[in-house]
């Protein structure tokens, strides 16, 4: 079973109001640095995205890749790589849970396994730098009131 790398920040906002900025992927390049381009490919019943294809940027890495997402109840989301030139697998979630009056804890997890070799301690802090980065952004955009 492949390890995986998880962090949590909290943000002073309700569930709902970070969960729509998470499902608003046409606004990812506007937030997460390292998202260039988002396309939702098809949704679900409801209208939340099922397929989306991103095309990321960060630094030495860019990859074009498709993410399957899947929707549990109000406050959690999970994906898994459809397709990817620089990936393996890519599998992730954030789980959402109030605390307190009006804020919520964001636990992001994630694993990748990239196509070319790569020590799993190096894997690991790719993971937190991408993890810590999403986070920070995801609280930023969320606590300015952007929608």
């Amino acid at each position: 079973m492949a390890e995986h790398t998880s962090s949590s920040i909290t943000i002073e906002a309700a569930p709902a109001d970070v969960m729509a900025v998470i499902a608003d992927f046409a606004r990812y390049p506007d937030w997460t640095g390292e998202v260039k381009e988002a396309e939702i490919l098809e949704t679900d019943a409801q209208g939340r995205a099922e397929q989306v294809r991103l095309v990321m940027d960060a630094g030495a890495i860019k990859d074009d890749q498709v993410l399957a997402y899947s929707w549990t109840g109000e406050n959690s989301v999970s994906w898994t790589l459809v397709k990817s030139q620089m990936l393996r697998a890519l599998d992730g979630s954030y789980l959402l849970k109030a605390v307190g009056a009006g804020a919520t804890e964001v636990t992001y997890q994630l694993t990748v396994d990239v196509k070319i070799p790569m020590l799993g301690m190096i894997k690991r802090k790719a993971e937190k730098v991408i993890i810590d980065r999403a986070l920070a952004g995801l609280k930023k955009r969320v606590e300015s009131g952007e929608k």
